[in-house]
């Protein structure tokens, strides 16, 4: 299970234990080598809904289990360096939150913008699996 925090801004993280990685070569680089699907998290230290991923469904055990088939990626969308604001335009992330499930190559599988509960949250990660399983 991912359980520790990886993000500098302690009091803003809204990721729970959940270990998210903030380094988009790093992610993409582990997910060809563990050939797992990347979900990428883009969100902010304003966002409310993002504190309800963390209030919610980032301390649901079955939103954990899935996760673990993932490589985490989060992207603070206030980050001003290339590889965020690259990913930010890839996948039109301009308003957190928003997750996409995407391969190491960057393929998408599933996107999900705004917030969602989360047993819609886990049938999106559960598709994501099933488009990643399909390839």
């Amino acid at each position: 299970m991912n359980t520790a925090s990886v993000l500098s801004d302690e009091s803003h993280t809204y990721h729970g234990d959940t270990a998210w990685k903030t380094d988009v070569d790093e992610a993409m680089e582990t997910a060809a080598a563990e050939d797992k699907p990347v979900l990428v998290y883009f969100w902010t230290t304003w966002c409310t809904y993002c504190e309800d991923y963390n209030k919610n469904a980032y301390v649901d055990p079955d939103v954990n289990d899935r996760l673990d088939d993932f490589v985490l990626l989060a992207v603070n969308l206030d980050d001003s360096s290339p590889e965020a604001k690259d990913l930010q335009q890839r996948y039109n992330a301009n308003y957190p939150p928003q997750h996409v499930a995407i391969t190491p190559d960057g393929e998408l599988l599933v996107e999900i913008n705004g917030y969602a509960e989360t047993d819609s949250f886990i049938a999106y990660l559960d598709e994501a699996q099933s488009e990643w399983e399909s390839r």
